[in-house]
Parts: structure tokens; sequence; C-alpha cells
């Protein structure tokens, strides 16, 4: 069992006889290690892992658990491959089973250690998930494009949810138009907080294991309060649907500073470890729907972000891998900014995300899209760069997920596949969504000069360098045709491609922005 495959339910264990098989889970420095990951997101993987530990040995399953020691010096090896390898030959097993990885990269790594060993390798399907591998496939096999709203449409069909026999439930399919709300200059008012768990006796034992260990990682152990059993997920639901679901609609997209959740479910790291079921959460939204306890127009964008997005992005992933990773359309170099690190920058709205992601190891979608991924594309970021950073800094962060947000959705690296055009804009869209433009020494306006808007500077230097990718597409007119008249200034253009190229050079260097 993997780390985030912690389902009793699971295919893994169909036909499981105690008598004969068992479970084999092991923690190890490489998976811990291989991108430098938040201290928080460590935490929630092993403690979740040794509660699912805990609950199959209650259940009277023979369990072989490799856990990191505080230590180091007690650990069973410093890779997955080298343990199981170790185990293999001390239990001698006729064969291994395990349900399909999130990981392109550890799916081989399993089918070479087992060819290695001599060993059968059963990879079963992940029923987790509403649409299947080959199932993607089959759909997806003689479209020129694939579009979200098609692959949605058609899950929604299939699986008869807010459906009115043929038609969608309320007479539309989408009610984008109604869940693009800012808060206003009165701000979101009090908002509700999730609920929290405090760590019990063991969630501690991990917290001061990483804190020896990690301590050097980015984030900060302090306030982990997630949840790390299905039934602490399932009371996650609960408290989501009794009190936010309603507002999630609305003001779904809307920024406001010191607002880390807003509206938002705090289910995607649960969902992702397997937690819960998805099946669950989203016949949770429709009921709460049917019987009133919330407006359609929240329960249909909340579907479509389960049902539609994380099924559309991983059915990409395993399509289009193991090329995927290794695209880079509009040839961005960039490293990451330090403070994406380090979270110190004079931007409001970087500086924002940052505490969000700092502190709890998160950033609702728009946070992550239009604040931290609109800069990185804008500056040029290498996106394979920017997807091991979002694999660092997120708990909610598997690689099948991940990798299409990033370096398709998020920095367009994928020239298309993911999505029809660049998500890239101005400082004007960040003044419209938030209040961060209110507190911060920029100016969203201004292009170029002391005081000029980097997301601004940055924005209009993106279109200039990639006007030739960009002109054809028909979903950028409107942007390429604003550019044209920025360019009929010269002086103008040549002043923002300076102040450009210095926000560019000094990120290169490492330097604060």
């Amino acid at each position: 069992m993997l780390g985030d495959q912690l389902d009793r339910h699971s295919a893994a264990f169909d036909g499981f006889e105690s008598d004969r098989d068992g479970v084999w889970m092991a923690e190890n420095v490489t998976e811990a290690t291989h991108v430098w990951c938040h201290k928080q997101r460590l935490v929630l993987f092993f403690s979740a892992m040794r509660h699912f530990r805990d609950e199959l040995r209650a259940a009277d399953m023979e369990v072989a658990y490799h856990a990191l020691q505080p230590d180091g010096r007690h650990d069973s090896g410093p890779d997955f491959a080298s343990i199981l390898a170790a185990d293999v030959r001390r239990l001698a097993p006729e064969r291994l089973i395990v349900l399909e990885p999130g990981d392109w990269r550890v799916w081989q790594m399993l089918q070479n250690t087992a060819d290695a060993l001599g060993l059968p390798l059963e990879i079963r399907a992940d029923r987790h998930f509403y649409c299947g591998i080959e199932e993607f496939r089959d759909w997806a096999a003689d479209r020129k494009r694939l579009v979200l709203e098609d692959f949605y449409r058609h899950m929604r069909r299939t699986h008869g949810i807010l459906m009115d026999d043929s038609a969608p439930a309320g007479g539309a399919w989408n009610y984008d138009a109604d869940n693009r709300e800012s808060f206003g200059r009165q701000g979101p008012g009090r908002l509700p907080t999730p609920l929290p768990f405090t760590p019990d006796a063991l969630t501690r034992e991990v917290i001061d294991l990483v804190d020896a260990r990690f301590g050097d990682h980015p984030g900060r152990l302090e306030g982990f309060d997630q949840p790390v059993t299905a039934d602490q997920a399932h009371q996650s639901l609960k408290d989501f649907i009794r009190h936010r679901l309603a507002g999630f609609g609305p003001w779904q997209d809307a920024l406001w500073t010191g607002a880390d959740l807003v509206h938002h479910s705090r289910l995607s790291a649960a969902l992702n470890l397997h937690l819960i079921d998805p099946r669950e959460v989203i016949d949770a939204a429709v009921a709460a729907w049917e019987a009133g306890e919330a407006p359609l127009n929240s329960v249909e964008g909340f579907v479509r972000q389960i049902l539609g997005w994380r099924e559309f992005v991983r059915g990409i992933y395993w399509q289009q891998m193991p090329d995927y990773i290794e695209l880079n359309a509009l040839d961005a170099k960039l490293p990451v900014p330090t403070s994406y690190w380090d979270g110190e920058t004079d931007m409001a709205c970087i500086g924002d995300a940052m505490s969000n992601v700092h502190d709890n190891g998160y950033a609702h979608h728009i946070q992550r899209l239009m604040i931290l991924g609109l800069f990185a594309q804008l500056a040029g970021v290498h996106p394979r760069a920017f997807h091991d950073w979002h694999m660092a800094m997120y708990l909610d962060a598997i690689d099948w997920v991940s990798l299409p947000n990033t370096l398709g959705m998020s920095q367009f690296g994928d020239g298309g596949i993911v999505g029809t055009k660049p998500y890239c804009a101005s400082g004007n869209y960040v003044n419209r969504m938030s209040n961060y433009c209110r507190e911060c020494r920029f100016d969203h306006r201004r292009a170029d000069g002391d005081n000029a808007c980097p997301i601004t500077t940055l924005y209009w230097d993106f279109l200039d360098r990639h006007d030739q990718q960009f002109r054809g597409n028909r979903r950028m007119v409107f942007q390429i045709r604003n550019l044209d008249r920025k360019r009929e200034n010269p002086e103008t253009m040549a002043g923002i491609r300076r102040q450009a190229a210095d926000l560019k050079t000094r990120i290169a260097a490492g330097e604060r922005v």
C-alpha cells in the first residue's frame, strides 16, 4: 500500500485472506526528500499511513510497516526499492499486488523492482476514481482537442449526477457567471473556519520525527490540524456541507488578506490520500441542494471541481506520460522565485498567498493559479521547476493531479493540451478580485517606474515576447489587440521591457522581488 492509497475498501484488498496475505508499507527518506517537502506534508503522509497501519492491524491483517526513526540510524533503508527488495527476500511472497500508483516514477520503480526480484506484479485499477485510465483514453481517442467542458458533460450524463433525465439540473451545465464574485470593499465579513483536529499521540510522534529529521524543510509544524483518518475526513465533509458549501459558489474565486480558506472544502488532501471517496463527497453536496441547504450554483461549481476537473487532469496525466513532464512550450528557464520558499516579498498578493502556503501547506485554486502561478508564468519560470515546487509545498500534491495543473493549466508548458489558452492577467485582475493592491507598495495600474506592479510589467512583457505563439489563438484576440495598442508607443514598451528584464535578472539571481 502506497501513502496515497489509504482506503480499506480499495481493489488492492479484493480477495484478501488474512491467513495467507499480508500488507506492506514503508516510509523512506527518498520519498520525503526527492522534492524539498513542506514539513506539514510529511506529517500528513506519515501520520495518515501510521493510522491506516493500525486500522488494518485492528482488523487482524498482518502489516509489515517500516517507519522512519528520529535518529535515522535504524531506518530500514534509504529508498522504497531497497526496503521492498530486502523484505521480499525475508518474506518470500508469491507475488506483489498494488493499486495503480499516482506517480509514473513510482509505477516504473515498482515494476523494475519486481522484475529484478523475479516476482509477478499485479497492478489493479483504482476504482476510487469515477473514470478509469483506459476509459479516459477511449473517450479521448478520436478528439482533436480535449476540452474539460466536453468531458464534464460526459461524466454528468454517464453517472447521472445533477441531471433531470437527459438535461442538466436547473437547465444549465455550469453556473460560472454566478460564481465570480469578489468581496467588494466591505470584505468577506466573518468567515466560517474548518473543523480542526487536535493531533493525537501518534500524530505528535510524527511531528517530533519531522522536526528532528526534516527541520530544515520549508513550512511550519505549529498548527497542524488536518484530518488523518477516514473518520476525520468524513467529519470534515459534514462540516463543509453544513457551514461552507452554500457560500462556495459565489466566492470561490475571491481573495482577501488573511482569508486562507474562504468557503473552500479543505478536502483535497483527504481525497488524494483516499481517506474519503469522491462519490461520498459529491453525493453529500447534491443531497444538500436537494434538501434546499445549498444553492445549485454552489453545488454545481463544487461538483465540477471533483467530477470534472479532478478526473480530467488524471486522465490527461496517464494519457500523456512519461513525455508530458518534459514539455516546455514557452521555453521558460527561470528558477522558482526565492519568495516561493521563504515568503519574503514586497508584493502583497504573493506575500499573503505564501503565508497561507507556509503556515498551512495550502492555497485555494485562485491563489495557486492567478497569484502564484500567474507570476511564475509571466516571469518565465521553468514549468518542471514550478511543478517540483508545487509537489513540495502543498499537502494535496500527488503527481497525477499536480503535473497537469502546474505544467499545463498554470504555466501553459504543454502548449494547450490542458487549457486552450494561457491564464495570464495583469495586476488589474488581482485588484478586482482582492484587497491586496490597497495595501501594496506597487501600483497595479503601472507597468514601468519605481512603483510599477511586477505582475503588470511582466504581463505586457509576456504577451510581447510570445506574440507569435498567441496571435493565432482565438481566445487571446482581445489581449493581443491591447498589446498592439500598447506598442503604438515605442517608448512605453521599451520601458516595460527594461523593467521586465531587471525583474527576471533579480529572480534568476535569487533576489527578493
